[in-house]
């Protein structure tokens, strides 16, 4: 985290006559790709029905803040909480898992502006913070694991005027993260049927929804 506090904090320092910042808040759907993650879970804990594409859903959560240095030049740090879970069934029991990842990101933009709207593409890179719960079958608890990555960004953002300095926001997210093997204590999530340790590596695509506020 040192890296990014350093840089923002240069970001904001360096503010000159065009001195302009925004905040954004939003949520969106991430259709994404983990095969070791969902090849554990298709080989080991779905039943036959039940078994998981490809690429899966999930939901997160995402705010920004950027400072524009001129007109077609922004930066700032994206922050992206990632959240999503399975939960099967069979005759030995329940099997749950939960994990979240914290995504933050450096990221720098072009920017395409006019009267009440704007167009940002660009993208970044910033580390990755991933917790896991997993509760096998026949177990009373969950066990916790945690591992760390990183992850790149790019991005294509467009802002649409509501009022005076609120803006509509949409946007598509294209990202790949690699997010290493979670572990606890030094045991890891792993898959007897590869003989590997799980990794939570993944490509995804997000579409966001939210609000700008410029000021």
């Amino acid at each position: 985290m040192k890296p990014l506090k350093i840089i923002l904090f240069l970001i904001l320092c360096s503010a000159g006559a065009y001195a302009q910042y925004s905040v954004r808040a939003g949520m969106g759907i991430s259709f994404l790709d983990a095969p070791s993650l969902i090849d554990y879970i298709n080989i080991n804990f779905a039943p036959a029905n039940q078994q998981l594409a490809s690429f899966t859903t999930a939901i997160n959560f995402n705010g920004e803040f950027d400072y524009s240095i001129n007109e077609t030049y922004q930066a700032g740090v994206d922050f992206n909480y990632f959240l999503n879970s399975y939960n099967f069934s069979s005759i030995n029991g329940i099997y749950k898992m939960d994990y979240n990842i914290l995504m933050p990101t450096l990221v720098n933009y072009y920017v395409i502006s006019g009267a009440g709207y704007s167009f940002k593409f660009g993208g970044g890179i910033g580390p990755r913070f991933v917790s896991v719960s997993e509760q096998l079958p026949g177990t009373p608890s969950a066990t916790n694991y945690t591992s760390t990555g990183f992850g790149f960004l790019a991005r294509a953002d467009g802002n649409t005027l509501l009022s005076k300095d609120l803006f509509a926001n949409i946007g598509v997210d294209f990202k790949y993260d690699i997010n290493g093997k979670p572990a606890n204590g030094g045991k890891y999530l792993y898959n007897s049927a590869t003989s590997e340790n799980v990794n939570f590596n993944m490509f995804s695509v997000v579409i966001r929804l939210g609000l700008t506020y410029i000021f």
